[in-house]
């Protein structure tokens, strides 16, 4: 006898004394290794000394320099949280420790009347974020790589008006060159007027790099900075963003406090600013790192009341500010798709890709026929566009879910060609695009295995196993590339710390192996284990039940003789249940699975003969079985006890959309195999055959049922 099932996959004010008391204490951005022991003890001996009516400059600034960089980081780079919106991988994080400082100034400064700057001085920091000027080109994944997200910018000089040009760092001076300027500070003090203030910033922002933690714990800086937010209301328009670019250029960190004055102030003169005066803004405070939602928010409300003035880079730029700031609000959504389309043809290479990336990053969606034309833009342009434009535009294809077969196709032609320069990150996103839109093409497939194992010191956790969950979801067999997955897996065992952060990560690297048939014990072992079990299960913004679920039921199934850790039968029944009522009330449901139960049992002879249920739970998926004897003749299917010599079959019909070229991937295709393992046999149907039969007389529907599996006899 036979037994055939039919299965459906289931588809983030003090006052002045106070203020006085605060301001002794200043801390700057320096990597330990730039401090010498004589600095050290010269530090400690301002910190323990005791100065009489001194003032405290609070900021907590965190080392920017590439040491900061470990393979146990808790925050990645700032680029990072835009891959995070698929495989529901979450935005990490680096841990980085400050380097403390303190720095006396006089109490001469003081004034009973800048209760602006008592606000400055006296707000708690918040924690450091690095600037993107000591970010800039800097790819922690593979150092013989540079990636510049800016790159648009050299595209048009009138980006001038509305960005700064990060490669255009002044000419740097040395630190005897601005001695005289710090002497005047000392000097003039209270009789600096507001023009004195900025050009005092703008040549102190020539000050070579590495000279800036020596300017940042001169008194006479924290004095400059100090008279900058006395004369904060005084300044001009032009002259506050001159200041602003000057902090830029000096690496002011994010978190210090004399920033959230120059921000208040911004906000409070919006209305006195141009479009252009108020994209160059954010983009500096984007330099600078710091998040500044509320003048963001003027700067959407300023964009649509001056639609008319929006040329190529206002819009490229204005979507760039949006992707970095990762909102768009709903309400300026059909002005850019409507901007995009008139401009899209003026449109360079790189500009298209900056325009996927900031819609991506700020999870914007457009209409499907203007992303169509968006991406038949960039076709036009492909071989011209850079690596990172390129995936770019796989982001937001990945995001959108929008299957553009030429694209896709230029990219077997592209990738192979490409792959060999580009670094772990890009290649990651191309995989994973690939996987998301299931488009496999063993072209780009191969080109990226090829690439990885020679980048895997350089691989994140999170790159590691999202590259395992795209090429095992695409069914890339290990035996295609002989060296890709051992690389990738032994680079999981080199970073098993940062699982300790980001459990979600481990889980989908292993689930990716499973679809592949790769099963590394001492992995699965950590995975399984009572304590990783317990630290999956705190995080509150993820669902990892269902991910250990399946890994435990993979385990059983295709490690028979495993004696580690497992998940506990209550732990078991819980999941299983919670799919099964998913199931029913969504999947069960579906017309195509209905009409797929009610024509079976007409074809069979009825209810008894077919029967609705999750055999294998942990694969997420209901399934409609029916008993066939030797002969094919149907035999019911709800006996508890079925005859030994009785085999069984499974009629699969997928719920997802299969491109034409593909038909089982990943979970479907583990499912699959696992199924045969238990003593079934299956049979798909396809679900793009099966849904216009929908629609078709129920004869047609009988016949089409019949000879699937009956043929399979």
């Amino acid at each position: 006898m036979a037994a055939c099932v039919l299965c459906w996959r289931a588809a983030r004010l003090r006052s002045l004394p106070n203020w006085r008391k605060s301001f002794t204490k200043a801390q700057h951005i320096r990597s330990k290794d730039d401090i010498t022991d004589q600095e050290e003890k010269e530090v400690l001996h301002h910190q323990e000394s005791s100065f009489h009516g001194g003032y405290r400059l609070h900021y907590n600034p965190l080392p920017y320099h590439r040491s900061a960089w470990n393979s146990n980081s808790r925050r990645q780079t700032d680029n990072d949280v835009e891959d995070d919106q698929c495989l529901t991988a979450k935005a990490p994080s680096l841990w980085q420790q400050g380097s403390h400082y303190s720095v006396c100034t006089s109490r001469h400064l003081s004034t009973s009347k800048n209760t602006l700057l008592e606000l400055a001085f006296n707000k708690v920091p918040e924690p450091e974020r690095p600037s993107a000027l000591q970010h800039r080109n800097k790819n922690p994944e593979s150092p013989d790589v540079k990636v510049d997200p800016r790159a648009f910018l050299k595209c048009r000089p009138e980006y001038a008006s509305v960005a700064l040009d990060l490669t255009s760092r002044p000419h740097p001076v040395e630190w005897v060159d601005v001695l005289p300027l710090l002497q005047k500070v000392s000097v003039l003090k209270g009789k600096m007027k507001p023009i004195d203030v900025s050009e005092f910033f703008k040549e102190l922002s020539k000050l070579h790099p590495d000279k800036l933690p020596l300017l940042k714990r001169d008194q006479r800086f924290i004095m400059l900075l100090r008279y900058s937010v006395q004369h904060l209301r005084h300044f001009s328009v032009p002259q506050l963003l001159e200041v602003l670019e000057s902090f830029v250029w000096l690496e002011i960190p994010s978190s210090h406090t004399v920033l959230g004055v120059y921000e208040a102030e911004l906000c409070r003169r919006a209305n006195q600013m141009s479009l252009h005066q108020m994209l160059l803004a954010a983009d500096l405070w984007r330099c600078i790192r710091r998040q500044i939602p509320q003048f963001l928010q003027r700067l959407h409300d300023s964009f649509n009341q001056h639609l008319g003035q929006v040329g190529v880079p206002e819009l490229v730029q204005m979507i760039y500010i949006i992707g970095e700031g990762r909102h768009c609000p709903k309400d300026l959504i059909r002005s850019l798709e409507q901007l995009l389309l008139r401009h899209l043809h003026h449109l360079h290479p790189e500009e298209i890709g900056t325009v996927c990336l900031g819609l991506f990053k700020s999870q914007t969606s457009i209409s499907e026929g203007a992303l169509t034309c968006i991406v038949d833009g960039a076709l036009s342009l492909v071989t011209e566009m850079s690596d990172f434009a390129v995936a770019n535009v796989m982001k937001y294809l990945r995001f959108s879910y929008l299957f553009h077969r030429p694209w896709l196709e230029a990219m077997a032609q592209e990738v192979p060609r490409r792959a060999h320069g580009m670094a772990v990150q890009g290649l990651m996103h191309l995989a994973l695009t690939c996987s998301a839109l299931h488009y496999r093409n063993d072209s780009i497939l191969t080109a990226i295995a090829e690439r990885i194992p020679p980048l895997v010191p350089h691989c994140r956790s999170k790159d590691s196993c999202k590259l395992l969950w795209a090429f095992g979801t695409l069914g890339f067999l290990p035996s295609q590339n002989p060296s890709f997955y051992p690389s990738l897996t032994e680079s999981l065992r080199q970073r098993k710390a940062e699982f300790q952060h980001y459990p979600e990560h481990l889980l989908t690297g292993l689930l990716g192996l499973a679809f592949v048939s790769q099963f590394p014990e001492d992995l699965i072992a950590l995975a399984l284990s009572p304590d990783f079990v317990s630290l999956a299960l705190k995080s509150t913004h993820l669902e990892l039940k269902k991910d250990l679920f399946t890994l435990d039921g993979a385990v059983a199934l295709e490690l028979p003789r495993w004696t580690g850790p497992r998940l506990s039968p209550k732990f078991r029944e819980e999941v299983a249940e919670m799919l099964w009522k998913f199931m029913q009330s969504a999947m069960c449901q579906k017309p195509e699975v209905l009409e797929a139960e009610s024509a079976l049992q007409d074809l069979l002879g009825g209810e008894k003969f077919v029967c609705k249920r999750m055999i294998l739970p942990h694969t997420r998926s209901i399934d409609l079985e029916v008993h066939l004897d030797s002969s094919g003749q149907p035999i019911p299917v709800n006996p508890p006890v079925i005859e030994r010599h009785k085999s069984f079959w499974i009629c699969s019909v997928t719920s997802q959309k299969l491109q034409p070229n593909l038909e089982l991937l990943g979970l479907h295709a583990m499912k699959r195999r696992q199924l045969k393992m238990a003593g079934y046999r299956v049979v798909e149907l396809n679900l793009q055959e099966w849904m216009p039969l929908l629609r078709k007389r129920r004869t047609e529907k009988l016949a089409y049922l019949h000879c699937k599996i009956y043929e399979s006899l």
